[in-house]
This record gives C-alpha cells, sequence and structure tokens, in this order.
C-alpha cells in the first residue's frame, strides 16, 4: 500500500473537507436558483407591466454586476445597515440569487417558445390563466429550458469557488491555504481542478439522466 507523504496527507485532508463545503453552498444554491429562474421567468413572461419590469430589473441587476461584487455587499456591505450574515449565508444567498438572474433568460425564452395553440387549447378544455401556465406551459417550458439550466448548474459549481473570498473555507479555500503554507501552487491547484472536474463529471452524469427522464418522443424537434 502506498504511503503519502505529510504533505498530501494533509492536502487530501483539507481538500475532502473543502468538497463537503463546497456540495454543501452547490445543492441548495442550484436547487433555489432554478426555483427562483421558473418564477422570475414566468412573471417575467406573464406578469403585469409592473411585475414584469420589477422582474427585468432584477435579472439585469444580477446579470451585470459581477458575482464577486455581490459577495461583498452581501457580506462586507450589509453589516452597515444592520444585517449580518455568515460567510456560508452570504455565499448562498448570493449564488442562488445570481443563478435565478441567469436562469430567468433561459425559462423565459422556453415559454415564450411555446406556440399559442397550446394556449387556446387549454382555455377550450376550461382552464383558467393560472392553470394554463402552470399545469400546460411550464411542464413543457421546462424541457426546452433544460439545456440551459443545466449549463447554468454546471457555471455554478465553477462559481462556488468564489465563496472563499467572504472566508468560507471551500475547495478552493482549503487549497489555497496549503498551498500558501508549502508553496506548491502547481501541485495543489492541478489537484483542486480534478476535484472540480469530477464535480462537473457528476452533474452532467445526473442531468443527463434527468434528460433521458423528460425525454418526450417527437417533442421540441
Amino acid at each position: 500500500m502506498v504511503e503519502l507523504s505529510p504533505f498530501y496527507q494533509e492536502l487530501i485532508t483539507a481538500l475532502n473537507r473543502g468538497l463537503v463545503m463546497s456540495v454543501a453552498l452547490i445543492i441548495p444554491s442550484a436547487l433555489s436558483g432554478v426555483a427562483i429562474g421558473i418564477a422570475a421567468g414566468t412573471l417575467r413572461s406573464f406578469g403585469s407591466k409592473t411585475v414584469r419590469r420589477l422582474g427585468d430589473f432584477y435579472a439585469a441587476l444580477f446579470r451585470g454586476t459581477p458575482l464577486v461584487v455581490q459577495l461583498f455587499i452581501l457580506y462586507f456591505g450589509l453589516p452597515n445597515i444592520g444585517i449580518y450574515l455568515s460567510p456560508y449565508a452570504a455565499a448562498v444567498i448570493s449564488f442562488m440569487l445570481c443563478s435565478g438572474a441567469y436562469q430567468s433568460e433561459y425559462v423565459r425564452g422556453a415559454l415564450l417558445s411555446i406556440k399559442r395553440g397550446q394556449y387556446f387549447g387549454a382555455q377550450a378544455l376550461g382552464f383558467t390563466n393560472f392553470q394554463t401556465i402552470f399545469w400546460i406551459i411550464i411542464p413543457q417550458a421546462f424541457r426546452r429550458s433544460l439545456h440551459g439550466c443545466g449549463n447554468e448548474i454546471i457555471y455554478l459549481i465553477k462559481y462556488s469557488s468564489l465563496a472563499y473570498v467572504v472566508t468560507c473555507m471551500e475547495l478552493t479555500g482549503e487549497g489555497k491555504t496549503i498551498a500558501t503554507e508549502y508553496f506548491r501552487f502547481t501541485e495543489v491547484f492541478a489537484i483542486i481542478g480534478l476535484y472540480y472536474l469530477a464535480l462537473v463529471s457528476a452533474a452532467m452524469f445526473l442531468l443527463k439522466k434527468l434528460e433521458q427522464r423528460l425525454y418526450v418522443p417527437g417533442f421540441g424537434k
């Protein structure tokens, strides 16, 4: 059995600890981001004029500013008005709001791509506007937006590496600490890259399974 040197033993232990934190950041951020994206995308497509403008402002704000700036404002700026967030809470809220803004664009595009005949057919069957959108339009649009939403989740996995700038010690933060202590940046960050590659590969596998499960023959062609 190969015995690792003290450097690699410490590195792997730290990276595994960071991996747990990264997963704890990614899962709630991704699920909340998708939920916010569906809600915001639907309101931007079918809401009143005022609601659409509010939705557009939200999307423009979070898509138009760097994620690291949003992190700094939530963690370092909010205490100025008496709101204190833990590093973990600041990171998750930033990630889900930013991801939700991008997801809303994918969802909105998919919603608007559904043919008007679907609306008229549902109305003819006695569906209300809410029932038509919730039961007829959104399920079809979700299938069409799945590729874009899945791509955003892949980005989110990599965005999570920014959490260490607000002292949330995820994978990159743990690795950077070890790299600085031993001054062995190339080895450490190469191994960190492999960890992220494994995370992204796992996410792609799950998304592929979801696409296969939701596949409807002939739909979208």
